[in-house]
């Protein structure tokens, strides 16, 4: 196993740079103009990844990739994210692939492979993730090749548990028995988590969980002790920073926080350079140190 697990790398990366993700969705409206500069169609790609990386190597320790928006570009987004995932993981920067990978048998297996497999066992390295979601409706079989590569290489998987879409409700929060389904989700993971924890007891298993259904994070939190929590929701999708105190554990590494165009995205698209740099660094800052008061806002409560 290698020596840079997952919980390994969280736990240095968050005492160093806090809690945030920084999302990557390159959607060319969403950028500014001037990565367009020479006019040759989707080339901008790896101009903007290497620009965004530039800025944030240093100053945040996790990166989330999404990989729909890569593979609307075709072959050159594929080859612009394995360039910007490699290049973030030279960095020490803990690489999740936002991917929702989830099927059965020899399909998980052949995903498992594609993402999380060092090319010494075999995998292709070309997009090799710290870190995957995965997809646990069609049952717990499913997800048994990538804990597979949790165990053989030090792997993490965040799984979906309590989703931020607005209907995510629509099964998640459905009984089955006298349980919600994603409370059967979060039992789930923290079983086989407990499982494949290491000696810090921070387990590999993580669980996704939206700021936009605090109630239902208070209570799947309760279920998942030693969990590391993936909230997506912030900004756009109407999540408040105040809910992540719902999602907070015992410790500082187990909650982390996915924010994209938050931190990205912007209205001008005749930005220069220069500016928009300054304006992703300022709005981290500002992000970091509204989540830095979240724990004392809490105790005030």
């Amino acid at each position: 196993m290698s020596a840079n697990t997952w919980t390994s790398i969280v736990e240095a990366n968050v005492r160093s740079y806090g809690n945030i993700v920084l999302g990557i969705d390159p959607y060319l409206p969403d950028v500014p103009a001037a990565f367009e500069q020479n006019n040759d169609g989707i080339d901008w790609l790896p101009r903007y990844l290497d620009f965004i990386l530039e800025t944030a190597v240093g100053k945040i320790g996790f990166v989330k990739f999404q990989s729909a928006y890569f593979e609307a570009y075709g072959l050159a987004g594929l080859s612009a994210l394995s360039f910007a995932m490699k290049r973030a993981r030279a960095a020490g920067v803990g690489v999740i692939l936002d991917a929702k990978r989830g099927d059965i048998g020899s399909t998980a297996a052949a995903y498992a492979r594609a993402y999380l497999t060092p090319t010494h066992a075999g995998g292709s390295g070309d997009f090799e993730a710290d870190c995957l979601t995965v997809n646990p409706m069609m049952g717990p079989d499913t997800l048994e090749p990538f804990l597979e590569c949790v165990r053989r290489y030090g792997k993490g998987l965040f799984v979906l548990c309590r989703t931020s879409n607005p209907s995510a409700g629509w099964l998640q929060d459905r009984m089955t028995g006298n349980r919600f389904v994603s409370d059967r989700l979060a039992d789930l993971i923290t079983t086989i988590g407990r499982d494949h924890a290491l000696d810090s007891g921070l387990s590999p298993v993580g669980a996704v969980i939206g700021t936009t259904a605090p109630q239902e994070g208070k209570r799947l939190r309760d279920l998942l002790p030693n969990a590391i929590i993936l909230a997506p929701g912030l900004g756009p999708q109407g999540g408040n920073p105040t809910a992540l105190n719902a999602l907070r554990g015992s410790r500082p590494e187990d909650l982390l926080v996915p924010v994209s165009r938050g931190l990205l995205r912007t209205e001008d698209r005749a930005i220069s350079l220069s500016d928009y740099e300054m304006l992703i660094k300022e709005r981290l800052e500002q992000l970091k140190a509204t989540l830095a008061v979240q724990p004392i806002l809490s105790a005030a409560g």
